[in-house]
């Protein structure tokens, strides 16, 4: 990008942000309204027609819908029958009775942890504050502490784990799994969740707080054991589509590791034939698959030139290969071509036919979000059409591996893997309560109604992440953070980036899913393996760390934390205020130090 594309993308970028914060901060609208407004006013300063500036926001909110909508109406239903039926109840008693009272706190914790995966923060923190308020009633104690800890388990999953909205949206706009987003989220939640319990006993000690009367209605009385469900099946909501998710994904990456794809010697079955017909291209005036390959290899730039060098000399060698030579030049293909993900590509054609800037893009656009072992196969594919089966072998995709992994893509997915959870749910709740259908039909039907309201959220700042694309916010980035940096210092630099980008976001306008939606969002240009170093599950969760920074008076859940306790604004800026950064600091810690020890570039 030239240096006028690069300051005007990032003009765009602090339009959009100017547009977003300012119509939540100070016209104090809502936060779809803000998103989409946003998306409109960057559509309109991007490229593109006239008569799609518009539309294409529409089209993109559709796409954001469609990936996110089921998942999040189906988490709504559960939580609220789980909520409902004594099963998140029984979660809690079944946590306590087996750590026992003296460890209520990890109860607590542990509970809070685990409720808010399917379940939204403020309901969680609803649903066990009373339990604090009865454990303080028996210890006369520790009141702090029990709010804190159930405060650090809600938090942290609810900013790292799906099927959470707000790390949900940044695993689909970032093109992470949702089963490795659940599994390295819940592994960077952990430590946080184990730190912010010690920096909750400390506060206890040094600022002990008594428990006041909330409100002027008497509190419930506890529901007796016999009328709540037992534990497997209230933990089988929530358990269920966690382990159906990351089979999925386990067994994907044992395929992705088989690289099928990938060549051999033996599979170029003529070697004579495809050298002589690799020779005869490069040395071509028009552009064609040959040239490509060699000009793939002899990577301009590249910082192992000296690698690279003698694989095309190879190739260019008149003399037949000796084995090990040909072992060579078939390691640099799978090396440099194969995995290539702009190999069918180049700035000005597809192997020798001209293309529009327009298309150019949507090219580039699609191929980098492509896992390596996809781009591996798609190479292959056009290796072995162009050479034709004479010269290179037909490899074999579907191994056995390979077919148990598309049978868990199928029940792994995670719109089908939450709809039997919602069923169990709503199963539970009848047996439970006994209602009619047309109770649970209501029942079902207001889970319904606050989920409506963070899906058009969510795909608002779908919308506003593709216009930001389209404005190339990502290419911009990606320019300026790109360079010849020390092995690592690329890492350090990117999700370091996405943390001070959320964290402020956050600060500003008060939101932590609108926070990692509009972070993630203008963080897609740069969430490739080749940019980022690592895997851009890494990303995701430093995004989700940045947003748990600077909750104060413009955060629902900071009012959610004071209210339901019952403590002043001030005891709560002293408290849950450095509570969630003590969280944000050690998540963004844990993924960077993940980040540079197990990068997970293959995945």
């Amino acid at each position: 990008m030239s240096q006028d594309d690069i300051y005007y993308a990032l003009t765009c970028l602090g339009v959009g942000m100017f547009t977003v914060l300012g119509l939540i901060i100070f016209l104090r609208a809502n936060a779809f309204l803000a998103l989409i407004t946003a998306a409109m006013v960057v559509s309109l300063m991007a490229e593109g027609s006239v008569a799609s500036k518009f539309s294409r926001v529409a089209e993109e909110f559709g796409k954001s819908a469609g990936g996110i909508g089921i998942v999040i109406a189906l988490a709504a239903i559960i939580g609220k029958c789980m909520l409902d039926s004594g099963a998140a109840d029984r979660v809690v008693r079944a946590a306590m009775k087996l750590v026992g009272e003296k460890r209520a706190p990890v109860a607590l914790m542990g509970s809070g942890f685990v409720l808010a995966v399917p379940v939204f923060f403020d309901t969680v923190f609803y649903l066990l504050v009373p339990l604090a308020r009865s454990l303080f009633k028996k210890t006369n104690r520790n009141y702090l502490l029990y709010i804190m800890a159930i405060g650090t388990g809600g938090a942290i999953t609810h900013t790292l784990v799906p099927p959470t909205p707000g790390p949900l949206i940044v695993a689909d706009q970032l093109n992470v799994d949702k089963g490795l987003m659940i599994m390295i989220g819940a592994l960077v939640a952990l430590p946080a969740a184990i730190a912010g319990l010690a920096f909750s006993s400390y506060m206890n000690r040094i600022m002990p707080l008594p428990m006041r009367q909330v409100g002027t209605e008497p509190e419930p009385e506890p529901l007796d054991d016999d009328k709540l469900p037992p534990l497997w099946l209230a933990l089988a909501p929530v358990l269920l589509p966690v382990v159906m998710i990351s089979c999925n994904t386990v067994l994907t990456t044992i395929a992705d590791a088989e690289a099928a794809a990938r060549l051999s010697v033996a599979d170029i079955k003529d070697w004579d034939a495809f050298r002589t017909t690799v020779q005869a291209g490069n040395a071509a005036v028009d552009a064609n698959i040959s040239k490509r390959i060699i000009s793939v290899i002899n990577k301009e730039g590249a910082v192992d030139s000296d690698k690279r060098a003698p694989i095309a000399a190879l190739l260019m060698k008149e003399e037949s290969l000796t084995e090990e030579e040909k072992a060579t030049v078939v390691a640099g293909l799978n090396n440099y071509v194969l995995r290539d993900r702009g190999f069918p590509a180049d700035r000005d054609s597809l192997f020798g036919i001209k293309m529009s800037d327009s298309l150019i893009k949507d090219v580039q656009k699609n191929k980098s979000r492509m896992k390596p072992v996809d781009a591996e196969r798609m190479n292959r594919r056009i290796l072995e059409s162009a050479y034709g089966p004479e010269v290179i072998a037909a490899h074999k995709w579907d191994t056995p591996a390979r077919n148990a992994a598309n049978w868990a893509s199928l029940l792994g997915n995670a719109s089908f893997a939450l709809l039997l959870s919602a069923v169990i749910s709503m199963v539970t709740l009848l047996r439970q309560r006994c209602l009619s259908l047309k109770e649970l039909g209501v029942s079902v039907e207001t889970a319904l109604m606050s989920g409506g309201l963070i899906i058009l959220i969510t795909a608002g700042g779908g919308a506003f992440g593709a216009m930001l694309q389209q404005a190339e916010v990502g290419e911009a980035i990606r320019t300026i953070f790109q360079g010849n940096n020390p092995a690592g210092a690329q890492t350090v630099m990117t999700l370091t980036l996405g943390f001070g980008i959320a964290a402020m976001l956050k600060i500003a306008q008060g939101s932590s899913t609108v926070a990692m939606i509009t972070g993630s969002a203008m963080l897609v240009g740069v969430a490739s393996p080749e940019v980022l170093g690592c895997n851009a599950v890494y990303l995701a969760t430093s995004i989700g760390a940045g947003s748990l920074i600077g909750s104060w008076m413009n955060d629902s859940g900071f009012w959610v934390f004071a209210k339901m306790s019952g403590i002043t604004e001030v005891e709560a800026l002293k408290t849950w205020t450095p509570l969630l950064l003590v969280l944000g600091i050690v998540s963004f810690l844990v993924s960077l130090g993940l980040a540079l020890v197990m990068p997970l570039t293959n995945w």
